[in-house]
């Protein structure tokens, strides 16, 4: 899986997809960018990860993880809409950087989290972003 952004030069990242079922392609554009952001697990997440619960607390929006070294999204997160609404994928950073190059997500497009910083640094609102789905190896 590659990502491709309009930026007036091209960079390639190393990342991590959704595992089976979770992966994702299309347009989008970067509708928010956050540094070291807060994560709010979807129900699904939950009930595959029921151990997580007990690193979560009351945030403002809602039950999660306050954005530190530990949490699942990283250093870095741009946030991706598609139309008027959060398709609810992120590109981001990632606690675990030995997931990189694998099919491991629970829907978002990780990375390592100089890769986030790097990318966040260099992507402003509204920027367009194109993921192509790729064969899985063996395919």
């Amino acid at each position: 899986m590659k990502i491709s952004l309009s930026l007036p030069l091209a960079l390639q990242y190393e990342v991590g997809v959704g595992k089976e079922g979770y992966g994702w392609s299309g347009v989008a554009t970067v509708h928010d960018k956050k540094k070291w952001p807060d994560w709010y697990p979807t129900a699904d997440i939950l009930q595959r990860k029921p151990e997580i619960r007990q690193y979560m607390v009351q945030l403002q929006s809602g039950l999660g993880m306050h954005g530190r070294p530990d949490n699942p999204l990283g250093a870095r997160a741009l946030y991706l809409w598609q139309g008027n609404g959060d398709a609810l994928y992120r590109i981001h950073g990632t606690n675990e950087p030995d997931s990189i190059g694998h099919n491991v997500s629970s829907r978002c497009i990780r990375t390592r989290n100089e890769s986030a910083v790097d990318l966040y640094d260099r992507t402003p609102i509204g920027t367009k972003v194109i993921v192509l789905a790729t064969r899985s190896v063996g395919a």
